[in-house]
């Protein structure tokens, strides 16, 4: 897990117990507790393309779901607040908040499988990088996404419910950002082959000018 304060943008890797001594929660205490710490958190989550993939309406993905993650935590679809994020619903590269956003996410939903929405990657022609990423993930080359949030309230499971590795539940959380990354630390942060097998053949035919024009913000950060 990486925490991040949200005013200095600082950030801290930190396991289970490091994360629940900083948010002020007591660990030997089972069951719901709020949680005040104005931070960010950055957690690699169930991430996928449906099976309807790339359309004119953008991408449809599922950007997080209950499963558990590799660090023993899930995150309750039910608990997720993003009614401000909607006011800016920026999707970043690899978190990185000193740059410009390389898309937008419209009609986020919840159901009981978790938090889906539509992705739009920039348009090439004011921004290569932003579209460069789409292509990437047209093609099946990246795969996975991450979200930032705030932690509102968690959920110190019981002993049955820590019988499948079940650590830590957050039952309620605020939606601060969505991200495109190369590696995630969720087993199942993946776009699905079937919905990218059609694009690639797509991508494929594109020209290798197309394909290799570099954009002021992907040299820049192939500089950093």
């Amino acid at each position: 897990m990486i925490l991040r304060n949200v005013k200095s943008c600082t950030e801290i890797n930190t396991d289970n117990n490091s994360l629940l001594d900083f948010l002020g929660v007591k660990k030997e205490l089972q069951g719901l507790q709020k949680v005040s710490q104005n931070v960010e958190l950055i957690a690699s989550v169930p991430f996928c393309l449906s099976k309807d993939g790339e359309s004119d309406r953008g991408y449809s993905w599922t950007l997080s779901t209950f499963d558990l993650d590799r660090y023993d935590e899930r995150i309750d679809p039910q608990g997720w607040d993003f009614k401000r994020y909607m006011e800016n619903p920026v999707v970043e590269w690899s978190h990185r908040y000193d740059i410009p956003a390389i898309g937008k996410i419209e009609s986020l939903t919840i159901d009981d499988k978790g938090l889906h929405g539509v992705v739009f990657f920039n348009s090439k022609d004011f921004d290569p990088f932003g579209w460069s990423i789409g292509e990437r993930v047209k093609a099946g080359v990246i795969h996975a996404g991450s979200v930032g949030f705030r932690v509102l309230e968690i959920e110190i499971p019981d002993k049955k419910t820590q019988e499948d590795g079940t650590y830590l539940i957050f039952r309620k959380q605020e939606l601060l950002e969505f991200s495109i990354c190369n590696v995630p630390a969720n087993p199942w942060a993946l776009a699905k082959p079937n919905a990218l097998a059609k694009n690639i053949e797509a991508v494929n035919s594109e020209t290798s000018e197309q394909l290799n024009h570099l954009s002021y913000w992907g040299g820049l950060i192939n500089k950093l």
